[in-house]
C-alpha cells in the first residue's frame, strides 16, 4: 500500500515540478507579460483566498520532498535481497529466496527423467509457492515424475527451513534432446 501511496505521491510531484517549469519557462521567455506576472504575484501577497491556497500548495509540495528525501536516504533492513524472516524465542531468521530456490532445484534432481531445471518461489499466507520449470528425457512416464518432484520439493523444503509449502507446480516445457546422434545413411 505505501508503494502505491509512494507512486502516487511522485505522480502529484512530477507534474507539480512540470507546471512550475513551464511557468518559469514562459516568464524567463517573456511569453507571459510582467504586467500578468506581476498582477499574479500582487495577488499571491495580498488577497488572503490566493495565499491560502499557494500557501497549501507549496506546503503539500515541501512534505512530498521530504518523503522523497527520506525514501532516498533511508537505510533497508539488511541486504536488499529478497527473504523469508522467522522469529524464534532466539532471535531472528532470514533465509533469502534464493536459497529456497537452490533447495528447490537440489530436491528436484533427485527424480529420474528431470534434465534442465528452474525454480521461482513467491510467498503467499498459506506458505510458499513453488513453480519447478523442467526439460525431461522422455523416457520416464510424465505424471509420476512430476508427482513425484512435487513431493520430493515440498518434503525438502519444509524439512530445511521449517517453513510451510502451500503449492508446488510443475511445468514440464519440452523433451531434452537426447545425447545420441544418428548418421543419415547416403547410397
Amino acid at each position: 500500500m505505501a508503494k502505491i501511496i509512494d507512486r502516487l505521491l511522485l505522480f502529484v510531484y512530477s507534474l507539480a515540478i512540470l507546471v512550475a517549469g513551464c511557468v518559469g519557462l514562459a516568464a524567463v521567455f517573456e511569453w507571459v507579460p510582467v504586467s500578468r506576472s506581476e498582477s499574479v504575484l500582487h495577488a499571491a501577497y495580498a488577497y488572503m483566498p490566493a495565499k491560502y491556497g499557494w500557501m497549501a500548495f507549496f506546503a503539500v509540495l515541501v512534505l512530498i520532498s521530504i518523503r522523497f528525501f527520506y525514501i532516498s536516504v533511508r537505510t533497508g533492513s539488511g541486504s536488499g535481497a529478497p527473504s523469508i524472516d522467522q522469529r524464534t524465542e532466539v532471535g531472528d531468521i532470514r533465509i533469502s529466496m534464493e536459497t529456497v530456490e537452490n533447495l528447490s532445484l537440489k530436491a528436484a534432481t533427485r527424480v529420474r527423467g528431470v534434465k534442465d531445471l528452474k525454480a521461482r518461489v513467491r510467498v503467499s499466507n498459506a506458505g510458499l509457492e513453488i513453480v519447478i520449470r523442467t526439460l525431461v528425457d522422455g523416457e520416464y512416464p510424465i505424471p509420476p515424475m512430476t508427482e513425484e518432484i512435487q513431493n520430493q520439493v515440498k518434503n525438502h523444503i519444509e524439512e530445511m527451513t521449517g517453513i510451510p509449502v502451500a503449492e508446488v507446480s510443475v511445468f514440464v516445457a519440452n523433451i531434452a534432446p537426447s545425447q545420441i546422434t544418428f548418421k543419415s545413411r547416403v547410397e
